[in-house]
């Protein structure tokens, strides 16, 4: 079968300048960062990020327009305008005044494009906080200055630990609320890093707020001359990014190729596809599928439909092997010299997201990169408590988990895969549980 060549229609009008050109070029080369606010319900996550967006002149004319009217019409700051309605765009959110779904917007300033997820903060919402902080580079943490450390605000830090995002802001918001104390911000400031000392954060910034008025948001603020750090923005501009602190720690660590994808378009070229999730591949190198000790030297390496000599962590490729191999979807390969081991058991954190309840002897679909097995709950080794944050043993408690909570738990797998530690790899440290419905529980 043959096309018709495409033919060239021209388009009226000027010519791009020179000008606008620059600027897109510009634009294209801003490095984009993720980050999600999150805490307890009512701390002003959606005022915020509504604010930021205001400040940062993201919004367009019409949208101005609408924010003004649903303000009259939804708001709760009279006749001024309710930022949080730009975030929360479901009726049942501005009937409640509270975020049900994770909303996500984008918005542009001179050194990076950002998007932004308002994450819920009611605690039967919570499973969709874990999904907006999966991908985040950073989190800002909103802390009620009136209020200050709630239940809730320590289960979302805790499930930030739990999926390792590296940056964590602590913005105690409202400050307005307690006349601007520069005591009342430390020692919230002081109760936060305390009560969050165990999850292992390196890095926390804290911020005085308010973000109904735009205190610190974008610029210095003259209601808190006692404060000489960096306003929010200029702090999300700042941080590093969560693909370059992995590309980092990933560069020297050992090779993992799971692969993803058979690719055998013709009898005469077997190739493997995947991201590598540490180390690097070179041609010629040695490689062995991790638990078969098959081995093979890499013959092919494409990027893309361009051939490449060396590819790093990170990097989507499609290799091929001097030798035919029995190798799979959800297999990984490794160096030759590797000797680590397949696991069929596995000692898990876990969060767990359905509300039906689970207990030992359940049993589920666990996926893991492209790995797919049968696994059963064997043992709940400890919860974590919320309100005071013990850990408190099963033995203590229920025999079952419940919605919204993190445990330690023993899995019991149908056949042995690569798994690794999350603080050691990501991809291969992370899994999600699947019941008989097809409905994701972990």
């Amino acid at each position: 079968m043959t096309f018709p060549a495409a033919q060239t229609v021209p388009i009226a009008g000027p010519a791009p300048s020179l000008e606008s050109t620059n600027a897109l070029h510009a634009h294209g080369q801003k490095s984009l960062f993720r980050f999600i606010t999150c805490g307890s319900v009512d701390d002003g996550k959606s005022t915020l990020i509504g604010r930021l967006l205001f400040e940062s002149g993201a919004l367009l004319e019409d949208q101005l327009s609408a924010l003004a009217r649903d303000s009259v019409r939804h708001g709760t700051q009279g006749q001024q305008i309710d930022y949080a309605l730009l975030l929360d765009g479901l009726e049942a959110e501005r009937q409640q005044g509270i975020t049900i779904d994770v909303a996500y917007r984008f918005f542009s300033t001179q050194h990076r494009k950002f998007i932004v997820a308002d994450c819920p903060g009611h605690v039967q919402y919570t499973r969709n906080m874990a999904t907006g902080a999966s991908t985040a580079d950073a989190a800002i943490v909103l802390v009620d200055a009136r209020k200050g450390i709630s239940a809730q605000t320590l289960r979302h830090s805790q499930i930030l630990a739990l999926l390792g995002v590296p940056n964590v802001v602590l913005a105690i918001n409202k400050l307005d609320q307690i006349g601007y104390s520069e005591a009342g911000y430390q020692k919230l400031v002081t109760d936060y890093r305390d009560a969050t000392r165990a999850l292992g954060f390196t890095r926390i910034e804290a911020v005085p707020l308010s973000a109904l008025h735009g205190d610190n948001l974008l610029h210095a603020s003259a209601n808190t001359p006692w404060y000489s750090g960096p306003s929010l923005l200029a702090l999300l501009e700042s941080l590093p990014a969560r693909a370059t602190l992995e590309q980092r720690e990933h560069a020297h660590s050992k090779l993992r190729f799971p692969v993803q994808w058979v690719c055998r378009p013709h009898q005469d070229f077997r190739g493997f596809a995947g991201t590598i999730a540490g180390g690097e591949l070179k041609l010629g190198q040695r490689l062995q599928v991790l638990g078969k000790k098959h081995g093979s030297a890499i013959r092919q390496i494409l990027r893309g439909d361009r051939p490449v000599s060396i590819a790093q962590s990170g990097d989507s490729v499609l290799i091929s092997l001097a030798d035919e191999l029995d190798i799979s979807r959800g297999d990984v390969l490794v160096a030759a010299t590797d000797e680590s081991k397949l696991s069929r058991s596995l000692c898990v954190k876990l969060l767990w997201m359905s509300d039906r309840g689970s207990q030992p002897g359940s049993h589920y679909l666990l996926k893991l990169a492209g790995k797919q097995v049968s696994a059963t709950l064997s043992k709940i080794i400890s919860r974590v408590h919320f309100h005071d944050q013990p850990e408190l043993d099963a033995s203590q408690q229920e025999g079952t988990l419940e919605l919204n909570q993190l445990a330690e738990c023993e899995l019991v797998l149908s056949e042995a895969i690569a798994a690794e530690r999350y603080s050691d790899n990501r991809t291969l440290g992370s899994l999600i549980l699947i019941d008989r419905a097809n409905h994701s529980v972990a």
